[in-house]
């Protein structure tokens, strides 16, 4: 029996390292003597370096950027490749929601400025080739503030720059882009989504991640509708149109913003870890897979881990068992079937406190995982 685990994080309580050892725990009570391969994913949010540079066998700079509120931080980089030719950044390294406390929130000043600097500090250290990991961010500014630091000229109708925040985007009348950094155009740029959801509408950036980054429903329809206005600006600078693009709405329209103005590719998060953890090549003698992340819910469907590790086996006819630090009452265990999904489980209790689950999370992981497995076992989830 050969199972391999690549789950995310379980953000709050256990990275994808410390997931990966306590489900490889509870599968091998399960299934003492079974051969356990630990491939820690991510999907484009926080954790994707990491992935990425480990796999790899990369190195770590750091930077002092600004954080969403504009206070100096010390941020990482990820250098890859023998001469670091190929740089990875995190947006929430410098602009993360995990940077902030609860009473901090505030997506209508919050700006990713800092990012512009991590992506500079890349610049400087000779990197050509960018992959950017996009997720967990603390902004829905569209990349204005990404965009300041690399030197664009983001005007308001007097010709003064228009301040931090997607609460400024309204003033916003043009983009200089003669201003930017030269060496910008010189780079290849790839940008990991950890969704696919549009910049704008009642599936775009304001709307589903506005509320978690604390956004008012008054303060979700202003943001909607200055990023609406900042793609109309980016139209009329750059001639790419932006509002509907699959992906553009990641990290509150950082995506948009590196797609219009850089030229980047917007690709799934989880398809680069994929490729860069070996995934494919181990699934190919595997018998089982184990995935997950902190919460399954809708947003799994729309490119999470989960979903894309479930996408990888399928191509190779390998069943999988999707864990959840919780999941969503209203998920539709079905709408992941096709994928060969063979059960969805949680972690914690019905009922348990957050503080609770958080604290236990690795104990309760691990044992949900073995009950799960003995339950596969016997046959409760249809043919193994």
């Amino acid at each position: 029996m050969k199972i391999v685990i690549a789950p995310d994080k379980f953000k709050g309580s256990l990275t994808a390292q410390e997931a990966a050892r306590a489900m490889a725990r509870g599968a091998a009570k399960a299934y003492p003597g079974a051969e356990l391969r630990l491939l820690p994913m991510a999907d484009g949010g926080d954790g994707t370096m990491e992935c990425l540079v480990e796999a790899t066998g990369g190195r770590y700079l750091t930077a002092r950027v600004l954080d969403p509120l504009g206070r100096e931080r010390e941020a990482r980089l990820g250098l890859l490749g023998e001469g670091g030719e190929t740089c990875v950044a995190e947006l929430a390294a410098s602009s993360g929601l995990t940077l902030l406390k609860p009473e901090e929130l505030d997506p209508m000043r919050a700006s990713t400025y800092g990012f512009g600097q991590l992506i500079r500090a890349g610049l400087d250290a000779g990197a050509r080739r960018f992959t950017l990991c996009l997720g967990g961010s603390a902004t829905v500014d569209g990349g204005a503030g990404l965009l300041q630091a690399l030197g664009f000229r983001l005007l308001d109708g007097a010709g003064a720059p228009i301040g931090p925040g997607g609460g400024a985007l309204s003033e916003l009348r043009s983009i200089d882009l003669g201003s930017a950094d030269a060496r910008l155009r010189a780079c290849d740029w790839v940008v990991a989504c950890d969704v696919d959801n549009p910049l704008t509408g009642p599936s775009g950036a304001a709307a589903v991640f506005g509320p978690q980054k604390g956004a008012t429903p008054e303060q979700v329809r202003r943001l909607d509708a200055n990023l609406g206005h900042l793609a109309d600006v980016v139209a009329d600078a750059t001639g790419s149109r932006v509002r509907d693009l699959p992906g553009a709405g990641a990290a509150g329209g950082v995506a948009a913003a590196l797609h219009a103005l850089l030229g980047a590719r917007l690709v799934p998060g989880v398809r680069l870890c994929v490729e860069a953890s070996g995934l494919d090549r181990e699934l190919a003698d595997a018998d089982l897979v184990l995935t997950g992340e902190g919460r399954v819910d809708a947003q799994t469907l729309r490119g999470k881990t989960a979903y894309g590790v479930a996408q990888a086996a399928q191509a190779r006819r390998v069943p999988v068992l999707v864990f959840g630090g919780s999941v969503a009452s209203d998920l539709d265990p079905a709408a992941l079937a096709p994928l060969g999904v063979a059960a969805v489980a949680s972690a914690s209790e019905p009922g348990m406190p957050l503080a609770e689950a958080f604290a236990r999370a690795a104990e309760l992981l691990e044992r949900r995982v073995q009950e799960t497995l003995r339950r596969y076992a016997a046959g409760e989830f249809g043919p193994r």
